[in-house]
């Protein structure tokens, strides 16, 4: 099979046919993707996982802030002793300093609070070490003031980063290798041949990257649901109020960045005939996805790392989510950011169309890009 006539039997197909019978394709081809994908045991796996994963994460999250909230040292006070306004002190009142001395010796308090006769008036009976707990709690904390009192928790800032980059690269690695796999598999297996004798090859191109969208976003609403309602049931509502909004955004960038990245990852795996090939041919697209990860690991504070994730068409679903959160990004940005995302798809997708229609139908050693741009 030469090359000239190997091309045209790539175009052919999809000269003169109407607009209806296109989209009937590409639907076809949509809904064939989503049932290969529902069908696959391991996806479902991997999928749930995810989930499972995030749900646990907020679970545990929750429970920790919240016994640490809730921790209390058991003292027993013994009567007419003062104390100061002290918190984490469960008190049990005494009537004298033996009474209070036993309850120690007996472990039913960590310590014992007595009259002596100190500038406190008080002093702190521990057993066998001095209880440091009690001592903080007891000591006087002078007024802070905060001049910046809005700002973030580093650990919170960075929480919400890893969430963002991992769910993001996880569900864009998925699904985008699902597409190189399942676009090699039917060119090695010439199943391809049959599928453009019957439906152009842009129409096969569009229904997989909108079969694996459909998931991909189907994916991500349901762990941005199940992350809120987890939030709700665990009483943690101030971080669904605080998360809400970035991960709406979040939702929103992810369905049109997905786009474009399916439509690379399809394009790439079209210059292969090989499932061993697959892995060389998808490594810059795969980069695309790890780098935002790693920065938004490793950068998730820097306002000037993420200024420019914000506009850069494959960092942007993530960088521009976080600076929302962060509450770092005024009120235009977000629009002006996903159209940038937009403009980047629509380019990627009418390039990465070229790139599959010319390549598809040639098998055997690897296509060159520069030969599969080609007309």
């Amino acid at each position: 099979m030469n090359r000239d006539s190997t091309s045209d039997r790539g175009r052919l197909p999809g000269h003169g046919r109407p607009a209806g019978v296109t989209v009937q394709a590409v639907r076809l081809v949509a809904v064939r993707e989503i049932q290969a994908r529902l069908r696959s045991r391991a996806f479902v796996v991997s999928a749930a996982i995810l989930l499972l994963a995030v749900v646990a994460s907020i679970v545990v999250g929750g429970i920790v802030g919240g016994s640490s909230k809730s921790s209390t040292t058991p003292v027993a006070v013994v009567t007419g002793v003062t104390l100061p306004s002290a918190g984490g002190l469960d008190v049990t009142r005494v009537d004298d300093e033996a009474a209070a001395e036993r309850l120690v010796r007996s472990g039913d308090v960590d310590a014992a609070i007595v009259p002596d006769s100190s500038a406190l008036g008080f002093g702190v009976v521990g057993l066998d070490s001095a209880p440091t707990d009690v001592v903080q709690a007891l000591s006087v904390t002078p007024h802070v003031e905060l001049l910046d009192p809005d700002a973030m928790a580093p650990g919170l800032v960075s929480l919400v980063g890893i969430m963002f980059g991992v769910v993001f690269f996880a569900a864009a690695v998925t699904f985008g290798q699902s597409i190189a796999q399942s676009v090699v598999e039917e060119k090695s297996t010439r199943v391809v041949e049959i599928l453009m004798a019957a439906i152009p090859a842009r129409a096969l191109l569009a229904g997989k990257v909108l079969g694996n969208s459909v998931m991909a976003l189907a994916q991500i609403v349901a762990i941005a649901v199940a992350a809120a309602v987890t939030l709700a049931v665990t009483g943690q509502d101030n971080a669904v109020t605080l998360l809400g909004p970035s991960m709406l955004w979040f939702v929103v960038f992810f369905a049109f960045g997905f786009v474009l990245l399916a439509a690379m990852f399809a394009a790439a795996a079209a210059l292969v005939s090989r499932q061993e090939d697959v892995g060389s041919v998808t490594m810059p697209v795969m980069m695309l996805v790890m780098i935002p990860y790693f920065l938004i690991v490793f950068a998730s504070d820097d306002p000037t790392v993420l200024g420019i994730m914000s506009y850069v068409p494959f960092s942007a679903p993530i960088g521009m989510p976080m600076r929302i959160f962060l509450g770092s990004a005024a009120w235009w940005e977000p629009i002006v950011s996903l159209l940038v995302v937009l403009a980047s798809a629509a380019l990627v997708v009418v390039v990465g169309a070229r790139v599959y229609e010319n390549a598809l139908l040639r098998t055997g050693g690897r296509v060159k890009l520069t030969e599969a741009l080609q007309r």
